[in-house]
């Protein structure tokens, strides 16, 4: 059976109306996985208990790639606690503070530490949340606002730059959708092709800087930066975040502690593994593999996994050295980050578990085949973009839907005789629409776990936004590409619009 047909969108709309409503994710994604449980068990309660547990939840976290990302998560958040203990946090809001010493500085800086850990977008939330929170709590701006940030940069910047833990994943399936139709043509060319035309990804960053200099806000974002910034409240009153109180808690050591350039090097040190494990682990020492083919093979979980360590140890040892703090709190300062991370993985495994129950009911293929009949071939790259970006906030993975969908894009573009580069390009980027607005997706939990945010608090505040962009980059963007206009013409009216858009119906916070 190919799906379970509309029955089959029951349980991510279950879960991801559950969250909205109740607030509580943890339940609602649980909740949403034995609906879908229920009906592959043929309604049999005791069957769907049973296999929601041991199918989908057990086996979620036995996948190796699944498991080092939350080995990963659970490393990053120790070695943020070391930093914390040793005074890092502190040394690094007071150095920043000084700097970024305006609302705006402080949010650019966020932005462009978010472009410029382009290499995964992973390490980008964490590393740039974690980082960010204290210095954007100084200044008043919401938790909601440095989310916001994070999370749009992350995903957008990853899945364009022509190096980075995206590119084996994306350039793979255009060569298999190559392949099948016998086009004789380099998929890694394509890809850099396909750049211009990732119009949501593009426009999101553009959206983002025209926040940060106009200053204004609009909808629920607007309500949250006034509230941070007239009563210095940077949470909601009664929210719960995305993190411990463990991590919370920002200390500063008797006597000596970090300084900003200490709090750095394990930072730095991650990075640095990073970009060098990921080309050692892509094949980059064997004879003929460049470094975009060495990127692209490596695989991501294993290499963060040794960042993440590596980076605990240098944080330990520099502590250490520095004489700083002792053996025993920096293990205890190690185990109150790890385990400021709880909620975020346990989230992070039913995210995943939902995302199997819906590919065994087969919600993708169900939403794919509404597509197709009798439909105009100018307009299929802005269907297509509204289709996979709908897919990707229902199963809340971005590479889940385009594995999916793109083995239907190309042979539709092919076979009605529509511009190719707009086509794949309209469902690589439909994938990070998606993720912006979806409860269940990992890299916006990530997001909500790295500034320490209420997640819904978090997914409400940014949807307005990325709806925004999205419905510019449809009708702006993939709509006249459809048509053959160039991207070079459709991006600059884009953005003018969005500043229109920001413009009209924004506000300052300090109004």
């Amino acid at each position: 059976m190919d799906s379970y047909g509309l029955i089959s969108l029951l349980p991510p709309l279950l879960a991801i109306l559950l969250a909205w409503w109740s607030k509580q994710v943890v339940l609602s994604l649980f909740l949403g996985i034995f609906s879908g449980a229920l009906v592959i068990n043929h309604y049999n309660p005791i069957l769907a208990f049973m296999h929601t547990l041991d199918n989908y939840v057990l086996a979620s976290l036995a996948d190796s790639w699944n498991a080092g990302i939350i080995l990963f998560l659970l490393a990053m958040g120790g070695m943020i606690g070391i930093i914390n203990k040793s005074g890092g946090i502190i040394a690094i809001g007071e150095y920043v503070a000084e700097r970024a010493n305006s609302v705006l500085k402080t949010k650019l800086a966020a932005w462009i530490m978010g472009v410029l850990i382009f290499f995964d977008d992973y390490a980008n939330t964490l590393i740039v949340g974690n980082t960010m929170r204290p210095i954007t709590d100084k200044m008043k701006i919401s938790r909601e606002k440095l989310a916001f940030i994070v999370d749009l940069t992350a995903a957008a910047v990853s899945s364009i730059v022509p190096i980075s833990t995206w590119i084996a994943f994306e350039v793979g399936l255009i060569k298999d959708g190559f392949d099948a139709l016998g086009i004789q043509a380099s998929a890694y060319s394509t890809f850099v092709q396909t750049i211009p035309f990732r119009f949501y990804s593009i426009l999101a960053l553009g959206f983002a800087l025209i926040i940060i200099f106009t200053g204004k806000d609009f909808g629920p974002m607007l309500a949250a930066e006034k509230r941070a910034r007239q009563t210095g409240e940077t949470l909601r009153p009664g929210s719960t975040p995305m993190v411990s109180k463990e991590m919370e808690e920002i200390e500063q050591p008797e006597g000596k502690s970090f300084s900003f350039f200490n709090s750095f090097v394990p930072i730095l040190g991650v990075i640095a593994v990073t970009i060098i494990g990921l080309w050692y682990n892509g094949g980059g020492l064997e004879t003929g593999v460049s470094i975009q083919d060495a990127y692209g093979n490596a695989d991501a979980s294993v290499v963060l996994l040794w960042a993440s360590i590596i980076g605990s140890f240098l944080a330990g040892g520099l502590a250490l050295i520095k004489r700083i703090i002792g053996i025993e709190e920096i293990v205890a300062g190690w185990i109150d980050g790890a385990k400021s991370m709880f909620i975020a993985c346990l989230i992070l495994i039913l995210a995943w578990s939902i995302g199997s129950v819906t590919d065994d009911l087969g919600t993708a293929n169900y939403l794919v085949s509404l597509l197709q009949g009798n439909i105009m071939p100018q307009i299929v790259p802005a269907l297509l973009f509204i289709m996979a970006s709908f897919i990707a906030f229902t199963i809340g993975s971005s590479w889940g839907t385009v594995a999916i969908v793109m083995p239907l894009a190309i042979p539709l573009a092919n076979s009605i005789g529509i511009p190719m580069l707009p086509t794949i390009a309209a469902v690589l980027t439909a994938g990070v629409m998606g993720d912006h607005c979806s409860p269940i997706s990992d890299t916006t939990i990530m997001s909500s776990t790295a500034s320490a945010v209420d997640h819904m608090d978090h997914v409400t505040t940014q949807m307005p936004y990325a709806l925004t962009v999205g419905a510019v980059a449809a009708l702006f963007g993939f709509l006249p590409a459809g048509f053959g206009v160039p991207a070079f013409y459709s991006l600059p009216v884009a953005l003018i619009v969005l500043y229109l858009i920001v413009n009209f119906f924004g506000k300052k916070a300090e109004a």
